[in-house]
């Protein structure tokens, strides 16, 4: 089961491999002992109920479906790719014998307390198992749940926390302690057992003393080593989320695994078919993909050559250059040197003191922020938009917002982009979510260039709180430092012909020192879909002669509304772009161009983005064009549009 996993974490080409192989003895006993399953109904109402609440131990949970016969073994090496079941996080409507979708730490034992409860009025003597991680226990959730599993006296219910003493931003004690956690759980009423969780013989004999246990929850505290197994992945924080390197390392983490079936000809013939899988998929998506002849794909000519960088390294750039403010504090929810705020302090010892980690708790740390806020700093919070966004959001709203206090959100990972991760992670609503609130303002840059100037403005020049909205992926770079940008301003860009540079073929202006050039189309975007737009502007001027006005909203609140109802009134014809759901910032422009005081020309808006769906696992690229977020489908839009 391990070598499996590491397997199809490898032909993925990412994954979580550190706590798949440290939980891997809690689901070879769970899949192949514990559980009463029925692999031919996955919904059969007496089966027992397993909740993977970290599903980025998908690999460990995928293995153990298939040693329970949900399918075959082999069929898990098409982890993390388009179009697979096998999700970088579960998702239940994929994938047979996953009973949650799951992703966003400290939901499960919630979860698994309305499971247990179900099944105690149902009169079913089936039982819940949900398996955590040591770091998900600073998730508050966690407690609220296990406070109320204790209330209820649902000694069908088991929990499990592989405590393996690893997070991503390293020790679980030194990010955020959670010891003395077995007294904790007692404290809340529960029965506690500690184990190995490596020893086989402890695990079962744990799982027969749940089940022999009356009137309240068990919960076996598994003592692991991430990466067990593997003598270079044991302990060590650097393989929480990352595949094995090449071939060689492969083998030799497969070697040290021990696998007699898996065989170095097996492992070829497994490798071979998931890369057979991605190649079809890639070439379906692209027979899909409307095509203006070659050489307009970014880098694919000779000519219009683009750099590329992700937008989070100008976010880390900004905190560099600006940490000196004594004002300044970060605040860590694990996920740190990931979203680049870790660039405040690595290499500046001396702002450690204003550092603080508040571990995998958003809420807290939103909370948290507030109080520094009201004490005059400038706190700046980060972690992934899903996460940034919508866990805390009543915190946001009815502390930070409705007091205009001067906390900053750094929401990293934003878009379908974000890619193998899957839909859990993709960050697609927070546009909606933050420009909703009052007195919240709302950036979300174009590239790495221009995420430095925004997330500067959004610290330094607002006063009250301020969300910057970033990717993941290294998107192309399209601004320079002599860009003209001003905070709330939005940006004319507009193209004047091929040449070597991409970037030196667009002319950028302030709205406010733009009067307009009889443009065709106007073209309304946010984020890395400026680029796309930009792209999309060259198309249509190669192609078909049409002139556009790209806009580029860098600021979306406050947004520019005189820069939008001027494409209305100039313009006419309006196509909104955004990596997000279509209508988040798309709605936004429409309801201020309809606002137009001019009406002599006919005003036409169609929008771009991802169709009130959810994303899921593949490559950055193919999901842009598996989503249809490219500048050929803007161009087709355009095409449609005008005739």
């Amino acid at each position: 089961m391990r070598a499996y996993a590491l397997l199809a974490i490898h032909a993925g080409g990412s994954g979580h491999p550190g706590g798949s192989l440290s939980v891997m003895d809690l689901t070879a006993a769970l899949f192949t002992n514990e559980l009463n399953l029925d692999s031919s109904d996955s919904k059969w109402a007496c089966r027992d109920r397993v909740i993977y609440s970290g599903g980025h131990k998908a690999p460990a949970l995928y293995v153990g479906l298939a040693a329970a016969g949900f399918y075959l073994m082999e069929d898990v090496v098409m982890l993390r790719q388009c179009g697979s079941e096998f999700q970088g996080h579960p998702h239940c409507l994929k994938l047979e014998g996953v009973e949650v979708s799951t992703g966003s730490l400290g939901q499960g034992l919630g979860i698994g307390v309305g499971q247990a409860l179900a099944l105690r009025l149902d009169k079913c003597d089936a039982r819940v198992y949900v398996v955590m991680g040591d770091g998900e226990q600073q998730e508050g959730s966690v407690w609220e749940a296990a406070m109320s599993a204790s209330n209820f006296k649902l000694d069908n219910l088991c929990a499990m926390v592989d405590k393996n003493r690893l997070q991503i931003d390293g020790w679980v004690e030194d990010v955020m302690n959670i010891d003395p956690l077995a007294e904790k759980y007692r404290a809340f009423g529960w029965h506690t057992i500690e184990i190995d969780g490596h020893d086989m013989r402890q695990i079962v004999d744990a799982f027969d003393r749940a089940r022999n246990t009356r009137g309240k929850p068990t919960v076996i505290i598994a003592n692991t080593v991430k990466g067990k197994g593997v003598s270079f992945m044991e302990d060590q924080v650097g393989w929480h989320g990352v595949a094995t390197k090449g071939r060689e390392q492969l083998d030799q983490a497969l070697a040290e695994i021990g696998c007699p079936t898996l065989t170095s000809e097996k492992v070829d013939e497994l490798l071979t078919k998931a890369a057979k899988h991605g190649k079809r998929i890639a070439a379906e998506i692209d027979a899909k993909h409307p095509s203006f002849g070659g050489g307009y794909w970014w880098n694919a000519s000779d000519a219009m050559k683009v750099e590329m960088d992700p937008t989070r390294m100008g976010f880390g750039r900004a905190l560099k250059r600006i940490g000196d403010d004594e004002r300044i504090v970060t605040l860590h929810a694990d996920i740190s040197k990931s979203i680049c705020i870790t660039e405040f302090e690595s290499d500046n010892p001396e702002r450690l003191n204003r550092v603080f980690s508040t571990g995998i708790a958003e809420q807290n740390m939103m909370q948290v922020a507030a109080g520094l806020a009201m004490a005059g700093k400038i706190p700046i919070t980060g972690t992934y938009g899903v996460f940034a966004s919508g866990r805390p959001w009543d915190q946001l709203r009815t502390t930070i917002c409705y007091s205009n206090l001067n906390v900053k959100i750094a929401g990293a990972h934003g878009g379908i982009s974000v890619g193998p991760d899957g839909a859990t992670h993709q960050s697609l609503e927070e546009i909606s979510l933050m420009a909703i609130l009052p007195n919240m303002r709302l950036v979300v840059p174009c590239d790495s260039v221009e995420t430095d100037k925004c997330t500067e403005a959004a610290v330094l020049q607002v006063q009250g709180p301020a969300y910057i909205r970033y990717a993941r992926e290294a998107t192309p770079v399209v601004t320079t430092v002599m860009t003209p940008y001003r905070f709330g301003v939005a940006n004319v860009i507009r193209f004047r012909g091929e040449k070597p540079n991409f970037i030196d073929a667009f002319d950028h202006a302030l709205s406010t020192d733009y009067t307009g050039e009889g443009e065709t189309l106007a073209i309304i975007a946010c984020g890395p879909m400026v680029t796309e737009a930009m792209r999309a502007a060259w198309i249509l001027k190669n192609e078909n002669g049409i002139e556009t006005r790209v806009l580029n909203v860098h600021t979306v609140k406050p947004i520019d509304k005189s820069a939008i109802i001027a494409a209305a009134e100039q313009v006419g014809t309006i196509i909104t772009a955004e990596e997000h759901q279509v209508g988040g910032f798309g709605n936004i422009v429409a309801g201020v161009a309809a606002a137009r005081t001019r009406t002599d020309r006919p005003l036409r808006i169609a929008q771009i983005g991802v169709q009130d769906t959810f994303g899921e696992s593949g490559q950055s690229w193919e999901l842009m064009k598996l989503f249809q977020l490219t500048a050929e489908d803007i161009a087709k839009k355009a095409l449609e549009m005008l005739g």
